[in-house]
């Protein structure tokens, strides 16, 4: 039996009368969109911001364009060579203070009074006893007379032969007798004289001066309160007062023995205070110390003011940038200032934050010294470029940053 043969309605295709509905792709495409939104939304909120830092520019060291250039940075303290706890040479009950604080005295002038009853009645005494003396001194002289007299008239009898042996040799021993307590009175008398002009001075003592001019810093007794020259615990005062000679006001430093070699007698030098951070006072070394301290490591030196002022304190903290004038040998570059709080340590190296198209760089520097609340930058940094002073402290390199110029 043959195969049937193939008809041309075999090649026809059946189609249904009614179309595919879309409603199975729709949810399809709602998800995917949905999807794309929330990797969107994730991105967003998951990507890196910029780190908000405040930067400052890097600029010139005063000694790059040919001044004064500073050589060390030093801390110290304002102090008075002259300075001295006024107090009295006995102990006393203090009667009178005609001081205060900040008063000025002049050399010489009365600063208190002790109680000087005692010693006044014992000058009385001496001088009752001195007036005492001179009279017992003015009768033996009157009896000596009276003695030399009889012995130059015994004298003559005896020549003429009228009178005794005896009775010239009585007369001869009286006039002696009373010449001898005549000089004995006398030196009692200059006993007396003596004793007087001590009850004198004690009763000087009992008012206090001022040793030199100056300006009461403090002051440290009352009336009633007892006095000593030497301290003899309990409520016994040691001294009236503080004064200082304002005139003798000087700046101590301890400078590092490693750093001695950069300091000269009659140097100059730059003072700013603590108190006045804005006021650069002129100074000059004054002496270095022969000596160190071994626990500290230092040496002391001495700096003076160029010109005294008022606002000049002592115990004032202040801070001293010995200079290194124009025409002396440099130093070696001057560098860059920038704030002390851009400078960070890493891996025992000090490198700071440079901000370039927002983005930073780690980069290494070599300091040296700083000024006020700058330092300075001898290598890797360039005036005009910003550094970060204040920001994260985990910033990577290479971060990206938002800059806030103060």
């Amino acid at each position: 039996m043959s195969p049937p043969q193939p008809r041309l309605d075999d090649l026809r295709i059946e189609r249904s009368d009614k179309p595919d509905s879309p409603r199975g792709v729709l949810p399809v495409v709602l998800i995917a969109a949905a999807l794309a939104m929330a990797a969107a939304v994730t991105w967003w909120l998951t990507r890196s911001k910029p780190a908000a830092v405040r930067t400052a520019v890097a600029h010139e060291a005063a000694g790059s364009g040919g001044a004064d250039r500073t050589v060390l940075n030093a801390s110290g303290y304002v102090t008075a060579r002259r300075e001295a706890t006024v107090s009295s040479k006995v102990m006393g009950k203090v009667t009178e203070v005609l001081v205060e604080e900040g008063m000025k005295v002049s050399a010489g002038q009365i600063v208190a009074r002790l109680d000087d009853t005692n010693a006044r009645a014992s000058l009385l005494l001496a001088q009752a006893q001195l007036d005492s003396a001179k009279t017992a001194l003015e009768e033996t002289g009157v009896r000596l007379k009276e003695a030399e007299q009889d012995l130059e008239r015994q004298t003559a009898l005896k020549k003429n032969g009228v009178a005794p042996q005896a009775d010239f040799d009585h007369a001869q021993a009286a006039a002696l007798a009373y010449r001898a307590r005549l000089e004995q009175q006398q030196a009692e008398v200059a006993v007396a004289d003596r004793t007087v002009g001590v009850w004198q001075q004690q009763l000087e003592d009992m008012v206090i001066r001022a040793p030199f001019a100056g300006i009461i810093t403090s002051k440290d007794a009352q009336p009633g309160e007892m006095i000593s020259p030497m301290s003899s615990g309990g409520f016994t005062r040691t001294g009236i007062c503080t004064l200082v000679d304002m005139e003798s006001l000087e700046i101590e430093i301890d400078v590092n023995e490693s750093y001695i070699n950069r300091v000269t007698p009659g140097q100059p030098a730059e003072a700013t205070l603590d108190a006045y951070p804005d006021w650069k006072i002129p100074c000059k070394v004054i002496a270095i110390i022969p000596t160190a301290d071994r626990d500290k490591s230092t040496v002391k030196v001495r700096v003076g003011f160029d010109q005294l002022d008022p606002r000049i304190l002592p115990e004032m903290s202040t801070k001293v940038a010995f200079r290194e004038t124009a025409g002396s040998e440099p130093a070696g570059p001057a560098g860059v200032l920038v704030p002390k709080s851009a400078l960070r340590e890493q891996d025992g190296r000090d490198v700071v934050l440079v901000v370039q198209g927002g983005h930073v760089e780690r980069r290494a520097v070599t300091a040296a010294g700083s000024e006020a609340d700058e330092i300075l930058i001898r290598a890797g940094l360039a005036a005009g470029e910003k550094v970060v002073v204040d920001g994260p402290k985990d910033l990577a390199d290479g971060a990206a940053v938002k800059e806030n110029e103060p």
